[in-house]
């Protein structure tokens, strides 16, 4: 193999690694959750060089806190089987490096975000950031079971981001998407407490998985799932919502809601619960209930 190889792949595994600083997948989520509120607050298609200059600048935002949450959570990553793997612990990024890292993209999100779109989407982007990495990871990660119920609302702000992007402004629509999205995080995380609950208390992090039995978390998430999709179907009185949005929030919400239930009388039952069933069930709502809040503006009924 030729020194040049050598290099190339060394780079290409560099790379590779500081983009898994981002986590790519939550990543993923947070966009689907700010280019269809765009269509809404746009009442039908948006300027699509502002949905672009918005996905870039979400982009780099979120990939800032979850990078600041990996240097600050290195410690406990290396102890835990789910993050074992992530590059601050095998060493193939520097705690400096990452750190320089998130910096760079915290700057940067914030600048584009203020000269691409406005000085509104660029100050919440920059609060979502603050939020995630100093209320959550900092303050309530360690030390109350309560945490990722608070800590959650740094990923309920690209609904914000979103809509002030296109009106430079905030308005109802957008607090009850805020809203639907805090109550979702906590029935969509908790089951991977429970997945994980080892892991968790072998760091002494008390997620709920870890300080309640199974049955109590299944009641919580129970509870959750019925307030978010209480909250979705808010959107129809409020944003003037059409067939396909109330017909997908009534179906893909007693979908979850049926997981939720599902999940709770195996834990009652003393069954072996399934919690990422739930788990995944929760992404597979949000997405489709944010691509109806797309679809829904462009057409007549």
């Amino acid at each position: 193999m030729s020194d040049q190889t050598v290099v190339k792949k060394s780079i290409g595994r560099t790379v590779k690694a500081y983009v898994a600083l981002t986590k790519p997948r939550v990543l993923e989520l947070l966009l689907v959750s700010t280019v269809p509120v765009m269509f809404l607050a746009q009442g039908g298609l948006p300027d699509m060089w502002l949905v672009i200059a918005t996905v870039i600048g979400g982009s780099l935002s979120a990939g800032s806190a979850a990078a600041f949450n990996m240097y600050l959570d290195r410690d406990i990553d290396a102890h835990m089987h789910r993050t074992e793997n992530r590059p601050l612990v095998t060493g193939e990024i520097t705690p400096r490096g990452a750190l320089i890292f998130s910096w760079t993209l915290a700057v940067l999100s914030t600048a584009w975000l203020w000269f691409t779109t406005n000085w509104l989407a660029a100050t919440l982007s920059a609060s979502a950031i603050f939020f995630y990495v100093v209320i959550y990871t900092m303050i309530l990660k360690r030390r109350t079971e309560q945490n990722i119920i608070w800590g959650g609302i740094a990923g309920c702000f690209p609904v914000l981001i979103g809509w002030a992007a296109v009106t430079e402004s905030l308005d109802w629509p957008a607090f009850i998407l805020f809203i639907l999205i805090f109550l979702w995080t906590p029935p969509h995380y908790w089951p991977l407490s429970m997945k994980y609950k080892d892991d968790y208390e072998d760091v002494d992090v008390p997620m709920l998985g870890v300080t309640r039995n199974a049955s109590q978390v299944g009641l919580q998430v129970i509870l959750y799932a019925w307030a978010t999709v209480a909250c979705s179907l808010l959107l129809i009185p409020i944003a003037g919502m059409g067939l396909v949005y109330g017909v997908s929030a009534a179906v893909f919400g007693g979908w979850f809601i049926y997981e939720s239930h599902r999940l709770y009388n195996q834990a009652v039952r003393g069954n072996e619960a399934r919690p990422m069933r739930v788990f995944h069930a929760s992404i597979t709502y949000l997405t489709l209930i944010f691509v109806a809040v797309a679809i829904d503006p462009l057409l007549p009924f």
